[in-house]
């Protein structure tokens, strides 16, 4: 699982990882660290501040500050927007240095990092827009009232991010907390703290105020927790398994803290009869193996109608074997390592489970070539039960579960049957059929004839055990902000006249 000879390190890591705080880098104030391990080697490459409650409380009490007395929440829309162009056009500029450090900390191939480099710069584009042409509600009773609407930034927003894709799933909450008005701390998982490091230089060349943008690195248990019960941090935004979001419900529930929550996922992908099925297998392959299979939208269960679920197999395993596993900062890679010899174990556990709940026709355990690392061959099961472990829990890595179905009843339950409901993705060239299946099955995102391809107007988010909340588009402007009624009388008072007798 180790190696002895070090990867060379890309350009622009640190020497260390520290928190950012009220504008300055600052270590921990007990001096507590922990390691970061590369995921192909498992050696430790950098240490990175642990924080703990002092140290969130600092960043809390620096945003605060920054809230109640900077300028940021009291800019028109149009300034803050110029802020969040000038951070997408830095991002941009620094696509390929952020691929190359974000690949390197978290195994995913560079191809893919390059996307979601480009996709975190988007993300702030999209806000930069959207900030300057919201429109509140007003409405009017001729000669009587009006009632109008105002948005208001909360304060200090607490979030939470996962280690797959974290820089860009970092610019999907930053972008909408700042672009709102409000300051934040993030606090980053600590197998990725690396590309969470760069925002703080680009936020400065941005032009951001001091104390906007504040960053905890540090445990689950000591960092976030801290952040979570903190009473000066009114909103909490985070994404991560479902058992973890159970927890930050119950810590933030005394202090009737805000929470949007993208938590986990098994999501089916269901092939019927008439589907284009060479397309259908095209993207079921890119749905499970992209992103090293480390992502919550993953159609880890493939349902697949009898008449053609034997070919369907036979093709998809073959093609699943042909997927290409390699180091990944090599461009032609397509499966990389995964992030962490941690969670490694608990991918290999999940496939020993599979092979006694499924029948294996690709991959199964370590790609030949790769005697070190954190690299698991494309997996397949066939056969799989609707009672399996494989086909209930969520794995998070490149692992899938193909089960067959007879008529849409049957597809429709087996679809419904787990306790997650985060996506699903439904192929068919009825369009009829389409339709009714999304309208009934229980995701909260649903892809007809198509990956996973968001149109960031659009509401993300989960049922189930999948999620609380929704953001993205508006529903992200609504979850950042207070909306005030303000009535205004035109005409007479009509007020009932108490006392008068």
């Amino acid at each position: 699982m180790t190696s002895t000879t070090p990867r060379p390190i890309p350009d622009g890591v640190p020497e260390r990882i520290r928190h950012y705080i009220g504008g300055e880098l600052v270590d921990s104030a007990d001096g507590a660290v922990f390691d970061v391990l590369d995921p192909v080697t498992n050696e430790v490459y950098v240490r990175a501040a642990a924080g703990k409650k002092a140290d969130v409380d600092r960043a809390v009490a620096a945003a605060r500050k920054a809230f109640t007395e900077g300028p940021w929440p009291k800019l028109l829309p149009r300034e803050r927007s110029r802020v969040l162009n000038r951070i997408a056009d830095l991002v941009e500029s620094r696509d390929e240095r952020l691929a190359a450090l974000e690949s390197f900390d978290s195994g995913l191939p560079i191809s893919q990092a390059l996307g979601q480099a480009r996709r975190a710069a988007e993300n702030f584009r999209f806000f930069a827009d959207l900030i300057v042409a919201q429109a509140d509600d007003a409405y009017k009773v001729p000669g009587r009232q009006v009632n109008y609407v105002n948005r208001k930034p909360i304060g200090v927003a607490g979030l939470i991010t996962p280690w797959n894709t974290p820089f860009m799933l970092e610019s999907w909450k930053l972008a909408p907390a700042l672009a709102t008005g409000n300051t934040v701390v993030l606090k980053p998982a600590e197998f990725t703290p690396l590309s969470a490091s760069l925002w703080a230089e680009i936020f400065e060349e941005a032009g951001l105020p001091p104390g906007v943008f504040n960053l905890v690195n540090g445990f689950g248990e000591d960092a976030g927790d801290a952040l979570v019960k903190h009473p000066d941090v009114p909103l909490i935004s985070f994404t991560g398994e479902s058992r973890t979001g159970s927890l930050i419900f119950g810590n933030a529930a005394p202090f009737l803290k805000g929470l949007s929550m993208e938590l986990g996922g098994k999501s089916p992908a269901i092939v019927f009869a008439d589907a284009d099925l060479e397309t259908a297998i095209d993207a079921t392959i890119f749905g499970v193996f992209s992103l090293n299979g480390e992502r919550c939208t993953a159609g880890s269960r493939i349902l697949v109608e009898r008449a053609i679920y034997d070919e369907f197999v036979e093709r998809y395993a073959a093609q699943a074997e042909r997927v290409v596993v390699g180091d990944p900062a090599d461009p032609a890679t397509e499966v990389g390592a995964l992030v962490h010899p941690e969670h490694y174990e608990k991918v290999m556990k999940y496939i020993e489970i599979g092979k006694t709940e499924g029948r294996l026709v690709a991959g199964g355990g370590r790609p030949d070539g790769f005697p070190t690392g954190n690299y698991v061959a494309p997996t397949v099961f066939a056969d799989v039960k609707p009672d399996a472990r494989i086909f209930q829990e969520e794995i998070f890595g490149p692992v899938v579960a193909i089960t067959p179905f007879e008529g849409e009843d049957e597809a429709l339950e087996l679809a419904n049957n787990t306790k997650y409901g985060l996506a699903a993705y439904v192929w068919t060239n009825d369009l009829k059929r389409a339709h009714n299946f999304a309208q009934s099955v229980e995701a909260g995102m649903v892809w007809l004839n198509s990956n996973n391809v968001r149109d960031l107007r659009t509401p993300f988010g989960g049922v189930k055990a999948s999620g609380l909340g929704h953001e993205g588009g508006y529903r992200s402007i609504d979850f950042y902000t207070d909306q005030q009624a303000v009535h205004i009388n035109l005409g007479e008072v009509h007020n009932p006249a108490f006392g008068k007798g």
